[in-house]
Formats: C-alpha cells, structure tokens, sequence
C-alpha cells in the first residue's frame, strides 16, 4: 500500500463511554499499522444544553454495563461512585481543551493521551475539567506538567478545542467513536462501536483490495 495516501481520523469525545470502551481495539489496530499517522478530533457530545449532570442521562448505567460485556472495558469504583452520587457534570468542551493542551505537546501520542484521560475518568473517577487531572496525565505520559497546565489557560487551546468540534461537523460525523480512513481525497468509515481489532483489520484490507 501507498501509505503516502492513507491516514486515520479518529472521532471521540472523552466523556463517551463506547469511546472507552472501543480503545482497546483501536490501540491493538493502530499498533500493526504505525505507518498510518492518525489525527484524534475531539467530538462535542455534551455541550450547550446538553452540558448536564450525569443524573440526567438516566441511559448510562445500562449504556455501561453492555459496554463491559461487548469490549471488556472496566469502569472503577471511585467512577461508579461518581455515577451514583449523581451531581458530577459532564462538560465535553473543558474535556476537549484539556486534550488540546496534551496534544499540542505530543500529536503523534494523541490516541494514548485520549486514552489515559478516559481511564482517569472511567477507572479513576477523576474530573477532566480539574488541572489536577492532566498534571497527572502529564506527568505520566513524560511531558511537561507546568507547560501543559499553561496552555490549558491559553487563548488559542480553547479556539483549537472548538476547531474540532467545526472539524466534527463538517465530517458529518454523529456518533463516536468513529474511525475514518483518509485514501488521497476519499473519506472511508472504517470502525466504531464494539468492533474488534480484527475486524478493523478486515475493513481494511477489503478497502484496499
């Protein structure tokens, strides 16, 4: 393959639980195909009016339990803790910053940086709207944790949050996650959902054959 021609674009949104749940395949399939570059675009599932505690979303505790047993994701104690008390808000656009501000220190470890902020979430019951939260995910993934909680505060982090929620809709792209393959000018869905890494895989290959 002309990988020359081919990308990935990932389409997620932190607070998604089908995102954490469908990590796992996706850093398996990426780890095979490190020629892809991937670009990780941040989604926008709760902001406006959708901006509300967890209580709200009475869909969530179900939504979570068939997430673990189709992905084997596992959702913390101090999470369900979360979950239970109810008041938490879910703010997709202070989430999306927060990934802004690791990313601008390590795109190319953007699918690893989404996912240590899902598991601080899902399995530590942290607030990814908390510095606290990305000093700790910085240091862990060896970047700076002064620099990153400066460029939360930065002007330009929160214009580059809202670019991909823009990027988002003009993709089209609805539900996450969701998986695109980029071939030259060509936009393809590749995976989302409960997809495994070998059926990813598949997808592939029968779109390049």
């Amino acid at each position: 393959m002309n990988n020359k021609e081919l990308a990935l674009i990932y389409v997620w949104d932190a607070y998604c639980g089908w995102c954490y749940g469908f990590s796992k395949s996706l850093k398996a399939f990426h780890e095979n195909h490190p020629e892809l570059p991937v670009t990780v675009l941040s989604g926008g599932l709760f902001v406006g009016e959708r901006k509300q505690p967890i209580s709200a979303y009475t869909h969530i505790p179900e939504a979570n339990m068939r997430i673990s047993q189709l992905t084997g994701a596992e959702f913390g104690d101090s999470y369900q803790s979360l979950l239970k008390e109810g008041t938490f808000v879910l703010d997709s656009e202070t989430a999306a910053i927060g990934f802004s501000a690791l990313r601008f220190f390590a795109p190319e470890h953007s699918l690893v940086l989404a996912s240590s902020m899902q598991r601080a979430f899902y399995y530590e019951g942290k607030s990814l709207s908390d510095p606290a939260t990305y000093r700790e995910i910085a240091i862990a993934n060896n970047l700076d944790p002064d620099a990153v909680l400066a460029r939360l505060e930065d002007v330009e982090t929160i214009k580059d949050a809202n670019t991909d929620f823009l990027k988002v809709q003009q993709l089209g792209i609805q539900s996450y996650p969701t998986l695109l393959l980029q071939k030259g000018n060509e936009l393809i869905a590749l995976g989302g959902g409960v997809m495994t890494a070998e059926k990813i895989e598949a997808r592939l290959e029968s779109i390049l054959s």
